[in-house]
């Protein structure tokens, strides 16, 4: 579920850009953000001239790259940020090399949108983080999603799913696409000073990035009032609603949170019937123009990035601009960067990293032993090295690199390049609480659902053999309905993404994607809060060694006053009850628990 988190993800370091406007650049490069989401996210990707996937149109027009030899571009992390940045680079005309530290393995697990969990636990395709959240021992003991050890190996931390694989977090998340809030964009355009991020005009690149195939394409451009896009790379459905009638559980429960989200709507003053009107024009579709333009509150659908009921991502692009432009666009996989180079006037020239499967010690078929049997190997670039790692793996590579802060990069013996005390700082997240309900009965639309794929020699279950025809719940992410809300009548906008799951899911710990199948009578309220101005988490270097992890610790609360928290720990109980209602609990479900850091903090 989880995308990078934190208000706004900017997905690709840019080094010494010496050769290429920085308005040409922009226009290539990926913009990403992550609103509300669990990712991301597949991310908001701009591109030059995004295209259809390849089996949907023809190939792309690719000019030769200047140079016969020597890579123009180095591109490390092929996720959100690098992957579709990479892709178009090489569809300009560039000759880029891509370095992605995983392989490119493609299971099941990967390809069904019901299995995302699963996938995020899948050996072949994750990298697991164990993140603090307090550096306080005893404040980070209380959760109880804490592990001290697992299998021999001090974790100290909690799970974090990454992915360590093609694609990166595109391979694993939930496949979530909302649009951010205009207000996002402005104060980007605002802190920066350039006008060219300013909301209108990063539509547009969001219309070029999409292929919506959820809404019909407009006759004429000046017809198309919600500014989807229909020619770009990156497909969004919605699950098919009708999935839903065969369960009379899920259908109360959805009647009972359209009440109560009408009811909280009819109370609101000024303006009823045009914010109405707006919403049934835009279909209750958070990326609709119309409604991005409001930011409207309330029910509304979960755009997904899939096509024919399978994952789509920044995977499926890098393959497709693979195939139609070789010779601009070399993938290497399972090559783990360690270093940036520099020349003597710290201008980025290339990288160095390990060639070899499974070196990253995040992976779960890394070895901890010190010696390893991988070349270690040189790239260069005559124009930019862009870093795009994410929020963990770019600032220790940079760290790694001697760019950072002085006193961290000499506690590790690294030779200091650039001091720049803000690289591994300001990291923020989203907060997330799951609030679980255990129901009366099993989910009718979970019948026979092992959320697995045939093991050899074993039938598919009914579930998969309809996915494998584009249908049924296999082809969704499980989630029933969603909505938007404000944390307090206070913000100006909504601050809160709510999305409601047919299963348990009480937070990230080791074997967390086994109980969905294993419980099949609940139903979880996953609330997901942006805006959380907290900025106080931060990475550092475990050790000088590359395959090491970094220590991550996210400070919660940490930029927030006490008193303040303790009101708003004084508020959660009537909070849930005002978010949900009590006729959406009567209806359903025989014991309904509020899982705040993974331990019951209000039942009734």
């Amino acid at each position: 579920m989880k995308e990078l988190l934190g208000l706004f993800n900017f997905a690709s370091w840019r080094l010494c850009a010496n050769q290429v406007t920085r308005r040409r650049f922009l226009k290539l490069c990926t913009k990403s953000t992550v609103a509300f989401t669990a990712l991301l996210s597949a991310g908001l990707a701009a591109c030059k001239r995004s295209e259809p996937p390849a089996e949907q149109t023809a190939a792309a027009d690719c000019p030769l790259p200047a140079a016969a030899e020597d890579y123009e571009y180095v591109v490390v992390g092929s996720g959100a940020g690098g992957g579709p940045l990479a892709a178009n680079l090489a569809r300009a005309g560039h000759k880029v090399l891509l370095l992605e530290a995983g392989g490119d393995e493609e299971p099941y697990n990967y390809q069904v949108p019901a299995f995302h969990a699963l996938a995020s636990e899948d050996d072949a395709l994750r990298w697991s983080f164990y993140v603090r959240h307090y550096a306080d021992e005893t404040q980070q003991a209380r959760d109880g999603k804490y592990v001290r050890a697992l299998d021999g190996i001090e974790r100290n931390g909690i799970l974090y799913p990454r992915a360590g694989t093609l694609g990166g977090c595109t391979a694993h998340n939930a496949m979530i696409m909302v649009y951010p809030h205009n207000s996002d964009w402005n104060y980007i355009a605002e802190l920066t000073g350039d006008e060219s991020w300013r909301a209108d005009h990063m539509r547009g690149y969001f219309e070029r990035l999409e292929r919506c195939e959820y809404v019909k394409a407009p006759s004429a451009p000046t017809e198309n009032l919600s500014r989807h896009g229909f020619k770009g790379w990156l497909t969004t459905n919605v699950a098919d609603p009708k999935l839903l009638i065969p369960d009379r559980a899920l259908t109360k429960l959805v009647k009972a949170t359209a009440r109560e989200a009408v009811s909280t709507f009819i109370q609101s003053i000024g303006g009823l019937f045009e914010r109405f009107k707006v919403r049934l024009e835009g279909h209750f579709d958070p990326n609709d123009w119309r409604l991005v333009k409001r930011s409207f509150e309330g029910i509304c659908m979960t755009p997904l990035t899939t096509h024919d009921g399978r994952r789509r991502g920044a995977r499926e692009f890098i393959r497709t601009v693979e195939q139609e432009c070789p010779q601009n666009l070399n993938v290497r996989t399972n090559a783990l960067a360690t270093r940036v180079l520099f020349d003597d006037d710290n201008r980025a020239t290339g990288v160095e990293y390990l060639d070899g499967k499974h070196l990253y010690r995040a992976d779960p078929q890394a070895s901890m032993s010190a010696a390893i049997d991988a070349p270690k190997r040189s790239v260069r670039a005559s124009r930019e090295v862009i870093l795009a790692g994410g929020a963990f793996n770019t600032p220790q590579l940079l760290m790694l690199s001697g760019v950072g802060p002085r006193e961290e990069l000499q506690r590790h013996g690294i030779a200091v390049r650039i001091d720049l005390p803000g690289v591994g700082r300001n990291l923020q997240d989203r907060y997330e609480v799951g609030v679980v309900s255990e129901m009366k009965q099993d989910f009718k639309i979970l019948d026979s659902a092992t959320f697995s794929p045939p093991q050899a020699g074993q039938a598919p279950d009914p579930h998969f053999r309809e996915w494998r025809q584009g249908q049924g719940v296999y082809t969704t992410n499980g989630a029933i309905i969603a909505m938007m809300k404000r944390s307090t009548p206070e913000r100006p906008e909504p601050d809160l993404y709510l999305f409601g799951l047919a299963g348990r899911f009480e937070g990230y710990v080791p074997g967390y994607s086994l109980d969905i199948a294993r419980n099949k009578n609940f139903f979880t309220w996953a609330i997901l809060k942006a805006h959380t101005r907290n900025s106080a988490g931060e990475v550092r270097l475990r050790s000088g060694d590359p395959r090491d992890t970094p220590e991550i610790n996210f400070h919660y609360f940490g930029c927030i006053h006490q008193s303040e928290i303790n009101t708003s720990c004084r508020r959660l109980p009537d909070g849930f009850r005002s978010l949900f209602g009590p006729r959406l609990v009567i209806r359903c479900v025989l014991a309904h628990i509020v899982y705040s850091a993974g331990k019951p903090v209000f039942e009734g």
